[in-house]
């Protein structure tokens, strides 16, 4: 993959090394999740120190999902426009900023509110590192170079753990943000470097910032209504957000350049299906982590170190599948691949219903394997259906489409577990006297969670035919 490419396809720049691209999208897409997982394990400690009750304490990890979530979209078509690496660089300098002033947080309020701010950071990079890695690859050698995103993605949600754990441990919570600001600034600088031309596809056509405002209020009053649930202004929240859902339905089919083309999901099936799996997906699983990190931490009695130890298990798995999975995509049709993986992860998710205090080692381990192996046959595979199913233009829009359903889903899937929170132990600190009432939220969660993805693999089964 070190051959040059010719120019990009807008005629922007000089010609760029395919392994330069691949090494700029491997390294944002090992920070992010990173970030996120090296966080979950400094949760406990984070709680105690600035002493947040356990739904607040979600929200340290959900106010990031939440603004990258919101911004996905309008973002991935911002950098269509005005230059996907131009996008990119900006959002990595944010993240670095923000990591920093995370780190000197003087209370959970502004740890929550520059949380957020880094999730702006993250929206700009989500999708563009991706779009660029697919302007650059034709579609014969595309699965591949996605599959080693992919496990650079679970790279980044391998060593998090440990390495968060490691750093808490030894140094506080704030120094596994100074870690994640000098990673980004390393990209920043490589960027800057040794990245050269720039890719706009949809070069010279208007911003939607109307239908973009729109977009990002209805994602807002639908996640953080269903977050505040079962009180009454979370239910008012949500039926706000799909009020706002429908006039942005309204307003977008009559731009000539929308920041989302919706017929794109009434014409095309294998985008369609492809990101409804991705949606389900992480809404049954991206609160396993978090639950998992504080299941053997209180019940377990673990410290943050041993247990990032443990949690890495399912992530050095994905990173081995991951590859392989993309690559085999590429000949097999990748609806197979990814349905076959989500049917393990589905496999997974009962095991975990039946975890109870005194469960052992080994079968943690085991759990966190098939997990493992089901995911990551999952998501390169299906990110490759995604992203060539689309013309060029629409690349930065895919792959933010594609990121907002990641995002949806990990917000979802931590609102369940934060209502159950809400529902069963209540705004309280996490003491020995609530351990039976987490246990109880966490099974619920996992039955839920099983459920969905069970489902999930008849959408991801129905998307259709890929290649050709």
């Amino acid at each position: 993959m070190n051959e040059a490419v010719n120019r990009p396809l807008d005629g922007q720049g000089a010609e760029v090394s395919k392994g330069v691209v691949v090494l700029i999208a491997t390294m944002s897409s090992f920070i992010t999740p990173f970030n996120f997982a090296s966080v979950n394990i400094a949760l406990p400690s984070i709680g105690r120190e600035l002493q947040l009750d356990a739904v607040s304490l979600g929200w340290v990890a959900t106010a990031y999902m939440l603004a990258g979530a919101a911004f996905l979209v309008p973002l991935g078509r911002l950098a269509d426009i005005r230059g996907r690496k131009r996008i990119f660089l900006i959002g990595m300098i944010i993240d670095a900023v923000a990591s920093a002033l995370c780190a000197v947080s003087p209370s959970g309020v502004w740890l929550i509110v520059f949380r957020a701010v880094q999730g702006l950071g993250g929206a700009m990079i989500f999708g563009t590192g991706v779009a660029i890695l697919t302007s650059v690859f034709p579609a014969r050698e595309r699965g591949r170079a996605l599959g080693l995103n992919v496990a650079a993605v679970y790279t980044g949600l391998s060593v998090g753990p440990l390495i968060g754990g490691f750093f808490t441990d030894r140094l506080g919570w704030g120094s596994i943000f100074y870690v994640n600001a000098f990673l980004a600034l390393i990209v920043v600088v490589t960027v800057i470097w040794k990245l050269k031309g720039e890719w706009a596809g949809a070069r010279g056509e208007k911003f939607d910032l109307v239908g973009s405002v729109i977009y990002c209020l209805t994602l807002v009053a639908i996640i953080y209504g269903f977050s505040e649930l079962p009180d009454l202004i979370g239910a008012w929240l949500v039926l706000a957000g799909l009020a706002g859902a429908a006039a942005f339905v309204m307003w977008e089919v009559r731009q000539k350049c929308p920041v989302l083309d919706i017929s794109i999901f009434r014409e095309n099936r294998v985008f369609r299906y492809s990101n409804l799996a991705a949606l389900i997906n992480y809404s049954a699983t991206a609160s396993t982590a978090f639950l998992l990190s504080l299941y053997l931490q209180y019940i377990k009695g673990f410290s943050p170190e041993y247990a990032g130890l443990i949690l890495v298990a399912q992530p050095v798995v994905m990173v081995i599948c991951s590859p392989f999975a993309g690559s085999l995509s590429d000949r097999i049709e990748p609806r197979l691949v990814a349905s076959a993986g989500m049917a393990l992860t589905a496999a997974g998710l009962v095991m975990l219903v039946f975890l109870d205090g005194n469960s052992g080692l080994v079968f943690v381990l085991a759990i966190l394997v098939v997990l493992g192996v089901g995911f990551g046959f999952f998501s390169s595979p299906n990110t490759n259906a995604v992203m060539s199913s689309v013309e060029r233009n629409y690349y930065g829009v895919a792959a933010g489409m594609l990121g907002t359903m990641r995002l949806t889903g990990q917000m979802f899937s931590l609102a369940v577990a934060l209502l159950l929170f809400a529902l069963y132990i209540g705004r309280v600190q996490i003491t020995p006297e609530y351990y039976s009432s987490f246990l109880t939220s966490m099974r619920t969660a996992f039955i839920i969670s099983a459920a969905l993805c069970g489902a999930g693999v008849f959408a991801s089964i129905a998307r259709g035919k890929t290649h050709g």
